[in-house]
């Protein structure tokens, strides 16, 4: 990607009291949403922490006396499939089951995010 012009994610944040928790999809690699985010972050010195180093990967950090929290899933694209193959977890789930996909994976991380939200 190039000449990329984002929000002013801060500026939302401050102004929406409603949000508490940022879900992103593709991990934090160049160009994805979290890496951008994370930089604007960065910027502000505002500090981030690891809640959750597991798949999904679960953060948090305090904005305008607020805490908020960030949660990274896996990216529903094919392309994260090979990601999602070397994954401890999905190889004991694979090891135990043949059946098992890369799917199954997927739904299981978003249960677990969204089950708050039935």
């Amino acid at each position: 990607m190039q000449d990329i012009v984002l929000r002013d994610i801060l500026y939302y944040l401050k102004n929406y009291k409603n949000i508490y928790k940022i879900i992103f999809t593709g991990g934090n690699s160049k160009n994805s949403p979290e890496y951008f985010f994370r930089k604007i972050l960065k910027q502000n010195n505002i500090k981030i922490e690891i809640i959750d180093k597991d798949t999904p990967k679960i953060n948090k950090f305090t904005f305008d006396n607020r805490s908020f929290t960030t949660i990274s899933l896996t990216s529903p694209s094919n392309s994260a499939n090979k990601s999602i193959g070397s994954n401890n977890h999905y190889k004991q789930k694979k090891e135990k089951d043949d059946k098992y996909t890369t799917f199954d994976f997927r739904v299981e991380q978003y249960k677990k995010v969204f089950k708050n939200f039935e």
